[in-house]
């Protein structure tokens, strides 16, 4: 019984240490090589000793996008574990809602409608909850189970898919398009304190809710009756999943474009090592989504000249991974 606490107590400890290790050295990492004497006088405030690009550097560039990626990872992995405890399946990700799909289209509308960073920021957001609004509507009903909920994501994931596409018909393809099409590939590039700031609260509260939810969120894959026997208030507990999880994903995606895979990939990569036990499963989803996310985005402007898009990158080490599970059998559950 000891010898678990200890296991218990250091497996937290490593998990609250891991995400904040790879942002510090995150920092050092980059086209500019920064030595970490140099990080540690700019993160201790001395920065004046160090030389003007180093400073410039960390503080402006890299600080606030690893921020970003340390957010961005946490909340996309803990929505993932969420929804897949929701719909009791280990195929759903923080876009089996439509939330991505409506997010995407605002800032598509946003930009073809000529505005900057926050106001397409702020309608990327309003549009992610407005299509999770719409499918909640389409999929309820007596008799309607959560199936009907998936099915009318989908449909209406699928429907911002093609308004997206409009979109891009229709923008002016020397300056609009490229814009439009860069931004919904994925990029921390273009973030800022400003944009932290307005962004990072939603991703905030939604994760801390989840996080607090984690104690019920074994019951979420069982029956109705099932829930309602062990007193919980099954409307209040899945209302509160899909708010956190919603509010997480539409801040996210309205930041920086869809990163693909990190909800799906993470939790599977918990579940393997830790079981299935929500309560152990949420925090270590949240610990290795943050670090798998800034080590992906330091990959992305590390590693050539011009940036290469995160959904890119997600990808190719996603769809081998997944490859990886169905030939072992039996490690989606």
């Amino acid at each position: 019984m000891v010898e678990k606490k200890s296991i218990k107590i250091l497996r937290t400890v490593l998990l609250i240490i891991l995400p904040i290790a790879t942002a510090i050295i995150a920092l050092m990492i980059g086209r500019i090589a920064i030595s970490p004497k140099d990080v540690f006088l700019i993160l201790t405030g001395q920065g004046d000793m160090v030389e003007t690009v180093s400073r410039m550097t960390v503080i402006s560039f890299r600080l606030p996008r690893i921020i970003l990626a340390l957010f961005v990872g946490a909340g996309l992995s803990v929505a993932g574990c969420a929804f897949q405890g929701l719909f009791a399946n280990p195929l759903a990700t923080p876009d089996t809602l439509g939330v991505a799909s409506g997010a995407s289209f605002g800032a598509a509308v946003a930009i073809l409608l000529g505005f900057n960073a926050i106001p397409v920021q702020i309608s990327s957001f309003i549009f992610g909850i407005l299509a999770v609004v719409l499918t909640v509507l389409c999929g309820r009903g007596k008799g309607k189970g959560m199936t009907m909920i998936i099915l009318s994501g989908i449909m209406i994931g699928s429907l911002f898919s093609a308004l997206i596409s409009f979109v891009k018909y229709v923008a002016d393809a020397e300056s609009q398009l490229p814009a439009i099409t860069y931004w919904l590939m994925g990029s921390l590039a273009s973030t800022d304190y400003k944009s932290l700031i307005v962004g990072v609260p939603p991703i905030l509260i939604g994760i801390l809710i989840l996080f607090i939810l984690r104690w019920r969120m074994n019951l979420l894959p069982l029956t109705e009756d099932e829930i309602k026997s062990s007193g919980t208030n099954v409307l209040a507990l899945r209302a509160a999943t899909v708010l956190a999880a919603t509010a997480i994903t539409a801040a996210s995606v309205s930041m920086c474009g869809q990163v693909g895979w990190i909800g799906l990939l993470v939790p599977h990569m918990v579940r393997m090592r830790l079981g299935s036990n929500f309560k152990t499963v949420v925090p270590a989803s949240i610990s290795i989504g943050a670090v798998f996310l800034i080590i992906v985005d330091t990959v992305a402007r590390s590693l050539t000249a011009s940036e290469i898009p995160i959904s890119i990158l997600t990808a190719i080490i996603g769809a081998p991974f997944f490859i990886y599970l169905m030939r072992r059998g039996g490690s989606f559950r």
